[in-house]
């Protein structure tokens, strides 16, 4: 079977392994193969294989911490195959810090923010991520598997309604990759924000395509900003794990303002921290500082090495002074909406890890949950694949739904309170499809204005200040109105010959129209997601929110460009005779060839 995957992080890594040497597997990346967010996750790995902790108790924290939109049957999976999970990275050859540096004694696990246990296994001291990156990245190259490097993915190409291929652009050139299955392990939005610990290839690429391509995304507006990243440029994370040892969040004044916002104080979940930071802030109009000097100089180097060097090249001294520090996009909890093996609602299509919404996460993901969903659900995905494979026909199959799920169109028109008439357009209400799709020409600003006509493309920066000032850390109508708005006057059209960056930043703009959409008709506050004008969680909110775009995919069969991100300008539209079919229909799979085929721009 011919697989496809994207990113190569720890999900598309591990997926790769999963599936092993019989068959036909190719990594795509857009960058070097160890390139990725997995790379700088320092905290660790949540994991209940400690003596004393329990995969019920992982299970419960799990679910706390998502705000009641955690999905409970793949809590339990995450839980409950984690431990094993665990075991195939130390077969891969990732070494876990141990107690007393004993090779046999048990992991020297620490605590994070919302969990019960010391459950949180880390390598290298803070250098988890890098670990794990590695040792993954050794067992690739030891395998039969094809690494793409440098590597941009343009579209997703369907045909009669499932996945067949991707396009994408090598050293400027198009080319067409065929595929019986493609997998998305592509990471997050990070590069949405301006302050974000994220790395600068975090820029959306293959959610954006597989919105394009008709797929179904979920909990889009659900955005995490870790509370602790340096206050400098770059935003350096500074691990959960720190507060977990014992540092503590100060004032200007030096007041522990954490103690009266939540009984976990400095270990409350993320959402919680971040918010009274950002509060903090605003208020005094000064930063906060994270104090660790109690944890000493020594442990502090022994424990958080990379940290430590990050302290001093910013001309801190952090084993004897405070460093201040802001909150910054860390994570994305919505993602391409899946089953709990990874299947999308295009037949074909899987994705997993920072990309995919499995539902584990609900509206807050808990600290050191992240790799750990790459791992499982990856190594689902390709059990999923596997089977596919022997099946009879060799047609895909389709996935069993993302549960708990309100479609956008059912809530509100882009801005219109939910329950107003709204009139529909292939499944969408108008306004809101045109918001979305490709190309924006036309949208309504406000329910009964006559329209707004496209007016400039946006630079990056523009786009940050936006989506920072509007739907970041606080939210309300009035801001995610006025970005709305912005958005729906900002176009930017992708010639054949455009740049990387160009594509990227058009990725982001498609992404930041879907957030804020879903932000807007999420009329309360839960986990991630805050509105000072609806400041409580709503029972009548407590479900997915799902975002689809109108079908927009290269045609297998076809000569044409790299599809555009949000503009349709230089596309060779499908014929009729191979528009994509309804996302549920089954469809069979026939594969060219030849794995990779040139395709005239």
């Amino acid at each position: 079977m011919r697989v496809v995957i994207v990113g190569s992080g720890v999900a598309g890594l591990v997926t790769a392994l999963a599936l092993g040497d019989r068959h036909d597997v190719t990594i795509v990346t857009k960058s070097t193969i160890d390139e990725s967010n997995t790379r700088y996750a320092q905290g660790g790995i949540a994991a209940a294989v400690m003596p004393g902790d329990t995969v019920d108790s992982h299970v419960a924290d799990t679910l706390v911490a998502g705000a009641g939109l955690s999905d409970p049957a793949a809590v339990q999976v995450l839980c409950a195959e984690g431990p094993a999970r665990i075991r195939d990275l130390i077969r891969w050859g990732v070494d876990f810090d141990r107690q007393h540096d004993d090779p046999a004694a048990d992991f020297d696990a620490g605590l994070e923010g919302a969990h019960s246990f010391h459950r949180i296994l880390h390598a290298g001291g803070d250098a988890t991520g890098y670990e794990v990156e590695w040792a993954l990245v050794r067992a690739v190259r030891a395998s039969a598997t094809r690494v793409l490097e440098q590597t941009f993915v343009a579209d997703l190409v369907v045909t009669d309604g499932c996945a067949t291929g991707l396009t994408v652009l090598r050293d400027g050139i198009a080319e067409t990759l065929t595929a019986d299955a493609v997998v998305l392990a592509s990471g997050g939005i990070g590069q949405l924000y301006p302050h974000t610990t994220n790395p600068s290839v975090t820029t959306g690429d293959g959610a954006a395509a597989a919105l394009r391509a008709g797929a179904v995304l979920a909990d889009v507006e659900f955005v995490q900003f870790h509370p602790t990243a340096l206050a400098v440029s770059g935003s350096f994370l500074v691990s959960e794990a720190v507060r977990g040892d014992g540092a503590v969040l100060r004032n200007a004044s030096g007041e522990r303002f954490m103690v009266g916002e939540h009984p976990l104080a400095e270990l409350a979940p993320r959402d919680v921290v971040a918010r009274a930071i950002a509060s903090e802030m605003a208020r005094t109009g000064k930063p906060v500082v994270l104090d660790a000097t109690a944890i000493g100089a020594a442990e502090l180097e022994r424990r958080f090495p990379t940290i430590s060097a990050a302290a001093r090249e910013h001309g801190f001294d952090w084993a004897h002074e405070p460093v201040p520090v802001a909150p910054a996009a860390h994570y994305w909890m919505g993602g391409v909406a899946t089953d709990l093996d990874g299947r999308t609602s295009i037949p074909g299509l899987f994705a997993v890890g920072e990309v995919s919404c499995t539902g584990v996460h609900g509206a807050n993901r808990l600290a050191s949950n992240s790799l750990l969903e790459s791992l499982v659900f990856a190594h689902r995905a390709a059990a999923a694949i596997r089977s596919d494979a022997a099946a009879p026909s060799g047609a895909p199959r389709l996935w069993s739904g993302l549960p708990n799920t309100v479609p956008l169109e059912r809530l509100a028109r882009a801005g219109v309170p939910a329950g107003a008439e709204s009139p529909e357009s292939d499944g969408m209400p108008a306004t809101v499809t045109a918001f979305l799709g490709d190309s924006v020409t036309t949208v309504a600003t406000e329910a009964g204005d006559a329209s707004a006509r496209v007016t400039r493309e946006p630079s990056r920066a523009e786009l940050h200040t936006l989506m920072w000032r509007d739907a970041g850390v606080h939210r309300d109508a009035a801001g995610l109105r006025e970005a709305r708005d912005t958005l729906a006057g900002w176009d930017l059209p992708v010639a054949a010959d455009a740049s990387i960056q160009r594509r990227e930043t058009a990725n982001l703009l498609q992404l930041a129209r879907a957030i804020v959409a879903a932000a807007l008709a999420r009329e309360e506050s839960r986990g991630a997601h805050f509105r000072a004008d609806h400041p409580d969680a709503e029972p009548p909110f407590a479900h997915h929110i799902t975002v689809q775009a109108p079908l927009h995919a290269t045609s297998a069969g076809r000569d044409a460009a790299p599809a555009p991100a949000p503009s349709s300008a230089s596309v060779t539209p499908a014929p009729a005779s191979v528009a994509p079919a309804p996302a549920r229909a089954r469809a069979s799979v026939a594969p060219a060839a030849n794995p990779t085929e040139k395709v005239t721009v």
